[in-house]
C-alpha cells in the first residue's frame, strides 16, 4: 500500500510540472510528501474536549478573569461559566476545586466572519504584539503566593511559562501568528524525556521571531504533513497537543491529554469549509475552472467528488516567496533535535520534524474566507495573489470592524506610503515579504476574474 501511495504522488508531481507549462517552463524538483497512518476517534467527543476540556491544568481563577475582561459573547453556545468566557478559553476545575480559565486551541483556530464564529478558520485578528506588557501583568500575580495561595497554585504554572517566553515572541505587526516561536521557546525550558520545567533554558533557540498566517483546520484532512513547509510528519495528534507544554507537569499528564487527541483530530477532519455567502456567476466560474485545471491544479489539486490533492513540497527556487520561515526551520537544529528525541517522538507512528527547502502548495477549500494570503499573511486579497503588481508594500486593515471585499476576495485594506507602527503590515521586514508565487501574473484580466469566480465555489 505504501508503494502505491508513493507512485501516486510521483505521478502527481509529474502532472504538476506539466500543468504549469502555461505559466512557467522547466519546473522540476517538486517533492512528493508520503502519507502516514493517523489516529481515529469520535468527532463529537473531540469537539466537546476542545470546547470544554482541561488540556491545560493551570489558568487564571475564574473570578479574577471575569473581573479583568468581563463577560463575552457566547459564540459556542456553551453552558454554565463557559458561557461567560470568550471562545478561545475554557473554564475547568482544578484538583483543588478552583475554577480556572485556560487558553485553548480556538484562540488561533477559530475566527469571526460577518458576525459569526467559524471554527477552524485561522484567527488573523489575534494580537501577538503586546506580550511584553502581558508578562508584567503576570508578574503582579506572583503576589498571590502570600495573599491567596490556592489561587496562586492554580495559576503558577501558567505564570512561570508565560513570564519566561512572552517578551521573546512578539512579531513586528498585528495580524500574524507566532505560535511556532512559542513552541520553540517552551521546549527550551522542558526536559525532552520527562517534560519537567527548567527555569533556565536548556537549549538555545535563537532570537528570530518568524511570522506566519494560520491555515484553516479543514484543510488538514487532505494533508500528509503539517505546517507550511511540511515538516510535521507522522502522528499529527502529537503536534496538535504540543500547546500542552505551556503548563504540563510531566509525561503522566501528557499521556492523559494525548488520550483525547484522537477524538480531536477526528473532529478537525470533520470540519467543512463554509460556503461562499453571495451569488456566484456560474458560467464565469466554469471558465475559471478550466483555466485552473490547466494552470494551478497540478500543485493545488482538483475539487469535487472526484477531487485529488497531490501533497507536493514546492522548492523555494520555484515558489520564490519569503524564505525566512523554511530557512529558520532548517536551521533550528536544537529545536528539531529536542523534538525528534523527545516524548513526542515515541511510538510506532512517531511524530518527527523533517524540515524542507520550500513550502507545501496548500489545498484551496474555502480559500475565499482565509485572507490574508501567503504563508506570512502578507497579501490581503486573492486578486493580489494572482497579480503581484497589486500587492501593497505597506497596508493596514480594520481589526475591530473588518470589511470583506467580495470583488477581490479578501480584506478591504488601506495602502500606506511608509511603515507606521504595528497595525501597518510592512513587507520590507525580513520574513514579512509579499513577493513570490508569480504564476498568476501571466493571466489576462479576464482570465484572472474567471479564476477568482471559480475559487468562490471551493
Amino acid at each position: 500500500m505504501k508503494k502505491t501511495f508513493f507512485l501516486l504522488t510521483v505521478v502527481a508531481a509529474f502532472i504538476c510540472c506539466a500543468a504549469f507549462s502555461y505559466h512557467e517552463s522547466n519546473l522540476t524538483g517538486l517533492i512528493p510528501i508520503p502519507p502516514s497512518v493517523q489516529r481515529t476517534g469520535d468527532s463529537a467527543r473531540g469537539y466537546k474536549y476542545l470546547a470544554t476540556g482541561d488540556f491545560l491544568k493551570s489558568g487564571f481563577p475564574y473570578d479574577f478573569f471575569i473581573a479583568a475582561k468581563g463577560k463575552s459573547t457566547n459564540y459556542l453556545h456553551r453552558e454554565g461559566k463557559n458561557a461567560n468566557v470568550d471562545f478561545g478559553y475554557n473554564v475547568v476545575t482544578t484538583a483543588d476545586s478552583i475554577d480556572i480559565v485556560i487558553p485553548t486551541c480556538m484562540q488561533c483556530h477559530a475566527g469571526i466572519f460577518d458576525g459569526k464564529l467559524v471554527v477552524g478558520l485561522g484567527n488573523s485578528a489575534v494580537d501577538f504584539t503586546d506580550f511584553g506588557s502581558k508578562a508584567k501583568q503576570l508578574a503582579l500575580l506572583k503576589n498571590w503566593k502570600l495573599t491567596a495561595p490556592r489561587k496562586y497554585n492554580a495559576v503558577k504554572s501558567l505564570i512561570t511559562s508565560m513570564s519566561a517566553v512572552n517578551p521573546l515572541m512578539e512579531p513586528e505587526v498585528r495580524g500574524v501568528n507566532t505560535a511556532d516561536r512559542l513552541a520553540a521557546l517552551l521546549v527550551a525550558h522542558r526536559d525532552p524525556q520527562t517534560l519537567a520545567w527548567s527555569d533556565a533554558p536548556l537549549l538555545n533557540v535563537g532570537t528570530t521571531v518568524v511570522p506566519t498566517d494560520v491555515p484553516a483546520w479543514w484543510l488538514l484532512k487532505k494533508k500528509n504533513a503539517m505546517f507550511y513547509n511540511g515538516f510535521g510528519r507522522g502522528d499529527f495528534t502529537m503536534f496538535l497537543m504540543l500547546s500542552n507544554i505551556l503548563t504540563v507537569t510531566d509525561t503522566t499528564e501528557a499521556r492523559e491529554v494525548y488520550g483525547h487527541f484522537g477524538d480531536v483530530l477526528a473532529y478537525i477532519r470533520s470540519i467543512q469549509p463554509p460556503a461562499y455567502p453571495q451569488d456566484i456567476d456560474q458560467p464565469l466560474a466554469a471558465t475559471g475552472k478550466e483555466i485552473f485545471l490547466n494552470t494551478c491544479a497540478g500543485c493545488h489539486g482538483t475539487y469535487g467528488a472526484d477531487g485529488a490533492y497531490p501533497n507536493l513540497l514546492v522548492p523555494g527556487a520555484i515558489i520564490k516567496t519569503d524564505s525566512l520561515l523554511f530557512r529558520s526551520n532548517q536551521q533550528a537544529k536544537p529545536f528539531i533535535d529536542w523534538f525528534n528525541n523527545s516524548w513526542f517522538a515515541k511510538g510506532a507512528n512517531a511524530a518527527q520534524l523533517v524540515p524542507g527547502n520550500g513550502y507545501v502548495a496548500p489545498p484551496l477549500d474555502g480559500v475565499w474566507i482565509t485572507a490574508p494570503y501567503l504563508h506570512n499573511g502578507s497579501v490581503p486579497t486573492i486578486d493580489a495573489v494572482l497579480n503581484s503588481k497589486l500587492r501593497p508594500t505597506y497596508w493596514t486593515r480594520d481589526f475591530d470592524k473588518p470589511e470583506y471585499d467580495h470583488t477581490h476576495l479578501g480584506w478591504k485594506y488601506q495602502s500606506r506610503d511608509q511603515p507606521d507602527g504595528r497595525k501597518v503590515y510592512n513587507t520590507k521586514l525580513p520574513g514579512y515579504g509579499n513577493y513570490g508565487h508569480y504564476f498568476g501574473d501571466k493571466f489576462t484580466d479576464d482570465e484572472r476574474k474567471a479564476v477568482i469566480e471559480y475559487l468562490k465555489t471551493l
